[in-house]
């Protein structure tokens, strides 16, 4: 029993928590629109193998990490930056994609596994999550983690992550014309987003930092 409850909230969580609109979706969203599913696929492996490690230490260490303030300040304010990068980077390619119609071949000569390893290595807002997360389910005794039960959580975890972003990715290409998203959205929207995602963050850091020291 205890079992198949780790799984289903492991489960339950990820997918949860894979559906936000975040940038992990929308370059699977463009590895899907522009090399098929195969790929994606490979991709979402990726993803899926960085996510491994990440739920597995902030499973054992969750209450050491949230006690330590200042490493998770330097955690969130690089989300900052990276956001912002993310954009810029973004906002190149659209730029270029008037030279080529395929600007994000020349990232594919690299495996999409590889680039899902490395785009979700730099994803470092997934610590705060699941860091949080994890030492909740915890105290509320929600998932039991002695022994070889934590492992059954892990891959609720990581089944959900998958089919949470590949369910995202699916539907939203399914609604979305490829004129239409290759040429207006993608150009404008992406960018926009990850500048919006970017200020939304830095608006957590002020409220979560700076805000005490005023009173």
């Amino acid at each position: 029993m205890k079992k198949v409850k780790n799984i289903s909230v492991g489960f339950l969580v990820s997918f949860l928590g894979s559906v936000p609109l975040g940038y992990l979706n929308l370059v699977g969203l463009e590895i899907y629109a522009k090399s098929g599913l195969h790929n994606l696929i490979f991709f979402l492996f990726g993803v899926v193998f960085v996510e491994t490690f990440v739920i597995y230490f902030t499973l054992l260490f969750a209450k050491q990490l949230i006690k330590n303030r200042k490493l998770m300040k330097i955690i969130d304010l690089f989300s900052v930056g990276f956001m912002l990068i993310l954009a810029f980077v973004f906002y190149l390619n659209f730029n270029q994609s008037t030279k080529s119609n395929y600007y994000l071949g020349k990232y594919l000569i690299y495996s999409p596994f590889v680039i899902g390893i490395i785009l979700n290595g730099f994803n470092f807002l997934q610590l705060p999550f699941w860091t949080s997360w994890n030492l909740y389910l915890l105290n509320e005794k929600y998932i039991t983690i002695q022994r070889k039960l934590k492992y059954y959580y892990i891959v609720g975890t990581l089944i959900g992550v998958f089919l949470g972003m590949l369910s995202v990715i699916i539907i939203l290409q399914s609604v979305i014309e490829p004129n239409q998203f290759s040429k207006g959205i993608l150009t404008v929207f992406i960018p926009f987003f990850f500048i919006a995602l970017a200020g939304i963050q830095l608006f957590k850091v002020y409220k979560k930092y700076f805000t005490g020291y005023l009173d």
